[in-house]
Parts: structure tokens; sequence; C-alpha cells
């Protein structure tokens, strides 16, 4: 039985595991991540993968790692990571020195939801968008059970397709992208500028906050949305409107058989998917006859999806 090693780098921490051809995790470790340094970089992922291969008879067969930021065509550069403070670094060769296995490396949203399509969510389908809702909105394309990587490693970044030309402005650069609506950072916007507007209204939201619409979060928008505070509905019924129209828009482009939606927005189920289906199948192109596509939650989790993900893509 074939084993490989799958790391996910984060912004905050490193997380790996060895990971088994059914996409079983066996064993884990853990380990901040160190930034602007490349070699540090390579460091920590070769230690966490030493970690993994004590008291193993076997070597595992390959690493595979899932890494924020774009990764070059080649599978084996990152040529920008800005959360991890690095461009044009050569990681696979710094880490398969270290390591003496051979290495791969994907972008970390594109491994997740690989393993979405996998062994989740998207098991036995042949075409899936997967995409995650969290500060912002990643993505990732499988057309014809093949990852889509695009001919520069660039593919799938669907949180910056523009929904609202020349509105809010984004950290890439551009105004309008999906992901200022789509997110859990637009989740938190709405619920701020709710709180603002109407504070009566959005009262148990504020008093969790200490009163201040500045001090709500995520986490606590989506606990009151499942107890049925009617504010906090309101918002995801908002951002589940701008995924049901973005889906729709990628539906018309795509037409994929399923869409998979993760990250910790999608925590909130169906409080966020019912508003989403329903606002895709209101926007999709053709609706009155053509067969929709499925809307799903994912079920693997983002830190586990990205190790798995790492490990199978590292077997092919």
């Amino acid at each position: 039985m074939a084993l490989t090693i799958g790391v996910d780098i984060g912004g905050t921490k490193i997380a790996a595991g060895t990971v088994d051809p059914e996409g079983r995790i066996l064993r884990r470790a853990k380990a901040p991540t160190p930034r602007g340094d490349g070699e540090h970089l390579a460091e920590a992922v070769a230690g966490l993968v030493r970690e993994l291969r004590e008291g193993e008879d076997a070597a595992p067969a390959a690493v595979g790692v899932g890494t924020a930021g774009f990764v070059d065509e080649t599978r084996s550069r990152i040529v920008l990571a800005g959360n991890l403070g690095l461009a044009d670094d050569p990681v696979r060769e710094r880490i398969a020195r270290r390591v003496g296995l051979p290495v791969v490396v994907e972008n970390d949203a594109n491994a997740a939801a690989w393993a979405e399509f996998r062994f989740g969510a998207g098991r036995g389908r042949r075409d899936a968008v997967v995409i995650t809702l969290g500060t912002g909105v990643g993505g990732a394309l499988i057309v014809d059970g093949e990852l889509r990587r695009g001919r520069f490693g660039a593919a799938g970044e669907i949180g910056h397709y523009r929904m609202v030309p020349f509105a809010r402005r984004c950290a890439c650069g551009n105004q309008g992208c999906w992901e200022q609506y789509a997110s859990g950072s637009a989740l938190v916007a709405e619920a701020r500028a709710l709180a603002a507007a109407e504070p009566k209204a959005a009262a148990r939201l504020l008093e969790a906050a200490g009163g201040d619409p500045e001090g709500i979060e995520g986490p606590e928008v989506t606990r009151a949305a499942q107890e049925g505070d009617p504010a906090a509905l309101r918002c995801f019924a908002a951002v589940g409107e701008w995924v049901g129209q973005g889906l729709a828009d990628l539906a018309a482009i795509l037409d994929p058989e399923c869409f998979v939606v993760g990250g910790g927005v999608s925590a909130a189920g169906e409080i966020l998917l019912g508003p989403a289906r329903e606002a895709y199948a209101r926007a999709v192109t053709g609706r009155a006859t053509r067969r929709l596509a499925e809307i799903r939650q994912a079920e693997l989790g983002g830190e586990p999806a990205g190790i798995i993900g790492a490990a199978d893509l590292a077997l092919r």
C-alpha cells in the first residue's frame, strides 16, 4: 500500500499528514509557518516529513505540498505568495533536497478541491467546480476528471472575476471581485453595515460585539443564524444571493456537473446554500430547459482536505 505525505502550508501554520490511497489520514503533525524565507520554510516542511516518517518501516512514495499563492505550471516554484512573503521561490527543489523523495507542489485551493473531488462531496463526478468561502473566495476546476491548472498554473482564481465592475476595491488590485460579495469578509461587512444602520434589528449581534458594529465577527454571525436570529439570517441571505449569482455565471462558461462549496462560511450549511440554490436557479442561463448542476456542501473540512489532496496529487 503506497503511502504519501500531504502538507498544507497556511499563513500561520503548516499541517502535514501521512495519507493512504483511500484518502485516510493516518498520522498528523504541525508546525508554525516561517515567513519571508524560503529556506526556513523548506526546513519546517522537511522537519514535519521527518517526524511523520519516524518509526515507519517503509518510506512514503512522495510528498505533496499545497501552498497559498500562485504556483507555476511546472508545479515546482511559488510565483507569488503574499501571505508567506515569498516570490519566485524554488520550493520543490528546496524540500526535495532535504527529504530525498519526489515532491509535487500545488496551490492549496487546488489541493483541497482535488480531495473533495476524489474522496468528498464531488466523488463519482467527472466535472466539478469547487469553491472555498473563507476570508476570500478560492476555487478549482475539475474537467473530465482532471484538475485544470491553466497554461501558467493560475486557473481557478474564481474569487477574482469581477461581478460588479468599478465597485468595491479588492486586495488583488481590481474592483468588484466576486470575493468582495460572497466571502467570509463579505458576510462580516454585511453584518456590520446592518448593525450600524438598524441597531435594534441587530441587537443580538451588537450584544455579542460589546455594542460596537466593528466588533462583529463571522463565527458569531454564523452562530446567531443557526439559532434563528433574523438579522444574521438576512446577512446569510444576502451573501447566499451573491454566491448563487456567481455560480450561475460560472455555469454559463463551464457547465459543471456539480458545485462543491467549502470554507468557513459553508459551515452554516443550508442557511447559506438554500439562498444560493434559489439565486442560482433564477439566474442561470437557459434555466427553463437545462439541467441544473448540484450545489453541495464540502465534506472533508479545510485542513484535512488540503493534506489529503496534496498527498493524492503527489501520486499522479
